[in-house]
C-alpha cells in the first residue's frame, strides 16, 4: 500500500514525465521550426564527435563515472537496502576472502534469510557475476559500489559501440548518451548493488555489436568479443542470454557456410573456436562453482535455495510446490504474499492476459518511459525495416521467452537492451522524416524529445528541493522506471554505524512486529560471521534466544525492532536467572584461560 505522501510525490513525477513530452509534441505541431538553427548547431558538433567512432565511445563510456560522481552531493553511494543488494554482497565478501563459499554457520537457523542458502554452504544463491565483479570493486577502491559504476559505464560504452555496427554514427551517439541519462546515471541498475542489468547489457551489446562486424570482416577479436559476451550473460542472465545467442549463432553459422564474403574453412574454424572456448571454460568454472557451492556441477544457483524455501515455480506450465516449513513469519510472508500470490494470478485464464500486459507496461516505463515514447508510432515502418529486421525477430523470441515466464523485472531482459535502443532509434530515424502538410513536424519531435529527456535529468537532480522524490521500493515501480532509488536502508546502516564505534564484538537480534514489509529485510551478515563486528540474528524464542547469546558470550547483545518509528535498538532484556547463569559461564570460561595462561607460563 502507498501512504498519502508516497502517492503524491509519484503523482507529481508521472505529471513531469507524461507533461514535458507532451509540450514537446504539441510545440513541434505548432512551431515545427522553433529554434531550428540552434538545433542544427548542435547537431553539427556532436556529427563531429560522432564521426570520430572510438572517441564517441570513449566519451559516453567516461560520461558516465565524471557525472555520477558530480553528483554524488545529491546522490550519495547507495547503501543496501533489498534482499538483493545484500546477497550479492554476501557473494563479494565470501570472493574478497578467498573462497568460493563458505561453511554453515553453527547457530545458521537464527541466521536464515532471504535469498540466501544456509546448506550445504553459506552463499548467495544466485550467479556469481555480479558477486565477482563486486569483490573487484571491494578490493581495488574499498569500495563495491564503484565496480557498479564502472560496469553502467561500459554498457553505456558498449551500446554505442554496438549501434555504429547497425547506425550511422551520429544516431549511435545519441543512443549512448541517451543511456547515460536514463540507465547510467538514474536508474536501479547503477544506484543499488544490483549489477546484474548492466553486466547482461554489456553482454549483448557486445555479442550484437560483434556480430554485424564479423560478417563485414571475418576478425577473430570480434568472434572473442562476442564469446566475451556470451561469458558474462552466461554468469549473470543465462536464460536469457541463450534467447538472444540461438538466433546469433544461427545468423552466424548460415553465414559461415555459404553467406556473402564468408571465410574459408580453415579460418572459419578459428572463428567458431574462439567463442566456443571461452564460453567452454566459463562453464567449466561455473560448474566447480556450483560443486563448491551447492554440492553438485549439475546443481545451478537458484535451485537449492528454491527448493528449500519457495513455492512458486518460474515457468507457468510449472505446479507450485508444497509448502515448506518456515520458521519465521516475514520469510513466509515474502514467498507466499510477494511469489504465490502472484503466481496465482498469472497462473489463471483471467488473469494471464492482464497480468502480462503489466509486465510490458513495467518494461515500457523502464526503457522508454513517456518521454521516448512518441517514437513508437513509427513502430510499422520499423517492422518493414530491413536494417534492423533481425533485431526485431530476437525482441520477438525474447517475447515468446518471457511470456512463460512467471515473474519479469527490467533486468530479467537486460541482454536485449541494446536491440531495444537500436530499434527505438531506428523509430526515431523514420520519426525525422515524418512531414505531414510538408511541415518538418518530425525533425521537430525528435529533436524536443531529445530536449525532454535532457530537461528530465535535469529536474531529477532538483527533486529532493522540489519534494518530488520518489519513494522507497517497493513502494512503487515508478522507481525501476527513470528515477531510480533514493538514498534508502539509512535506519539499519546507522545503528551499524553506531555499533561499530563501540568497543568489543556486538550482536543484534532483530524482532519484526506483525506488520512488517518481509523486503525491508534487515538480517544480513557478512561472510564469516562468527568474526563480524556485528551479528544480525533473528529472534525466536527467549530458550532459543539464550542459546544464541552463550553461543556469543563475549558479545553485547541488543534488541532491534526495526518496525518502530524510528527504528529502536535497546539492550537485550534477559531474564535475570538467565543473565546469571551467562555471567557465570563466562566466569568460568575465564578461569580457565586464565589457568591455561598460567601453565603456558
Amino acid at each position: 500500500m502507498l501512504l498519502p505522501s508516497a502517492n503524491a510525490q509519484n503523482t507529481s513525477l508521472l505529471i513531469l514525465e507524461c507533461g514535458l513530452p507532451a509540450i514537446a509534441v504539441a510545440t513541434a505541431f505548432a512551431w515545427p521550426r522553433l529554434g531550428a538553427g540552434w538545433f542544427q548547431r548542435i547537431e553539427r558538433a556532436f556529427a563531429r564527435l560522432a564521426r570520430r567512432r572510438n572517441l564517441a565511445v570513449l566519451t559516453v563510456g567516461l560520461s558516465v563515472p565524471a557525472l555520477r560522481l558530480a553528483i554524488l552531493p545529491i546522490l550519495p553511494i547507495p547503501l543496501p537496502f533489498v534482499p538483493d543488494d545484500f546477497s550479492f554482497l554476501l557473494q563479494a565478501d565470501t570472493f574478497v576472502h578467498g573462497r568460493l563459499t563458505n561453511p554453515t554457520p553453527a547457530m545458521w537457523k537464527f541466521f536464515e534469510t532471504i535469498h540466501e542458502t544456509m546448506k550445504p554452504t553459506y552463499q548467495s544463491m544466485y550467479f556469481p557475476g555480479q558477486g565477482l565483479l563486486l569483490a573487484a570493486g571491494q578490493a581495488l577502491f574499498g569500495q563495491p559500489w564503484f565496480a557498479v559504476l564502472i560496469a553502467s559505464a561500459l554498457m553505456c560504452a558498449a551500446l554505442t559501440w554496438m549501434l555504429q555496427a547497425w547506425l550511422p554514427a551520429n544516431w549511435a551517439l545519441l543512443g549512448g548518451l541517451i543511456a547515460v541519462l536514463r540507465l547510467g546515471l538514474f536508474s536501479y541498475w547503477t544506484n543499488t548493488y544490483h549489477a546484474a542489468g548492466s553486466l547482461a547489457a554489456l553482454g549483448g551489446a557486445l555479442v550484437l555489436g560483434g556480430l554485424p562486424r564479423l560478417k563485414r570482416t571475418a576478425r577473430l577479436r570480434y568472434a572473442a568479443l562476442m564469446g566475451a559476451g556470451m561469458a558474462l550473460m552466461a554468469l549473470t542472465r543465462p536464460y536469457e542470454g541463450i534467447l538472444l545467442c540461438v538466433p546469433v549463432a544461427m545468423v552466424s553459422l548460415r553465414w559461415l557456410w555459404k553467406g556473402k564474403n564468408h571465410p574459408s574453412r580453415l579460418a572459419a574454424a578459428r572463428l567458431v573456436a574462439a567463442p566456443l572456448l571461452l564460453v567452454a571454460a566459463t562453464a567449466a568454472w561455473l560448474g566447480y562453482y556450483d560443486y563448491r557451492a551447492f554440492g553438485s556441477p549439475l546443481t545451478p544457483p537458484y535451485k537449492v535455495d528454491r527448493k528449500t524455501y519457495a513455492m512458486a515455480p518460474y515457468f507457468v506450465w510449472q505446479p507450485p510446490r508444497p509448502e515448506p516449513h518456515y520458521r519465521y513469519a516475514a520469510m513466509r510472508s515474502f514467498y507466499y504474499k510477494g511469489e504465490l500470490d502472484f503466481y496465482n494470478k498469472i497462473h489463471s485464464l483471467t488473469g494471464f492476459v492482464p497480468y502480462s500486459l503489466e509486465k510490458v507496461e513495467l518494461l515500457f516505463l523502464f526503457y522508454s518511459g513517456f518521454a521516448l515514447a512518441f517514437p513508437l508510432i513509427m513502430v510499422r515502418r520499423v517492422f518493414l525495416d530491413r536494417r534492423i529486421r533481425f533485431l526485431v525477430i530476437g525482441v520477438l523470441i525474447l517475447a515468446a521467452g518471457m511470456a512463460i515466464e512467471i515473474y519479469l523485472l527490467p533486468h530479467y531482459v537486460a541482454p536485449f537492451t541494446a536491440a531495444f535502443y537500436a530499434i527505438g532509434l531506428q523509430a526515431m530515424r523514420h520519426l525525422r522524416l515524418w512531414k505531414p502538410e510538408r511541415k518538418p513536424v518530425g525533425l521537430a519531435l525528435v529533436r524536443l524529445t531529445v530536449t525532454a529527456c535532457v530537461a528530465l535529468a535535469g529536474l531529477r537532480l532538483c527533486a529532493q528541493p522540489l519534494h518530488i522524490a520518489p519513494s522507497e521500493w517497493p513502494a512503487s515501480s515508478w522507481n525501476f522506471a527513470w528515477w531510480g532509488p533514493q538514498h534508502f536502508g539509512v535506519e539499519r546502516a546507522a545503528i551499524l554505524a553506531r555499533l561499530d564505534r563501540l568497543a568489543g564484538p556486538q550482536l543484534c537480534i532483530v524482532r519484526y512486529s506483525a506488520r512488517h514489509d518481509p523486503f525491508d529485510e534487515w538480517v544480513y551478515n557478512s561472510a564469516d560471521i562468527d568474526d563480524s563486528k556485528v551479528v544480525w540474528a533473528r529472534y525466536r524464542d527467549a530458550a532459543d534466544n539464550l542459546k544464541l547469546i552463550r553461543y556469543y558470550h563475549n558479545r553485547t547483545v541488543w534488541l532491534v525492532e526495526p518496525d518502530a518509528i524510528p527504528a529502536r535498538i535497546m539492550p537485550y532484556p534477559m531474564p535475570e536467572p538467565a543473565a546469571d547463569a551467562a555471567h557465570g559461564d563466562e566466569r568460568v570460561r575465564g578461569a580457565r584461560a586464565t589457568g591455561a595462561r598460567s601453565r603456558n607460563r
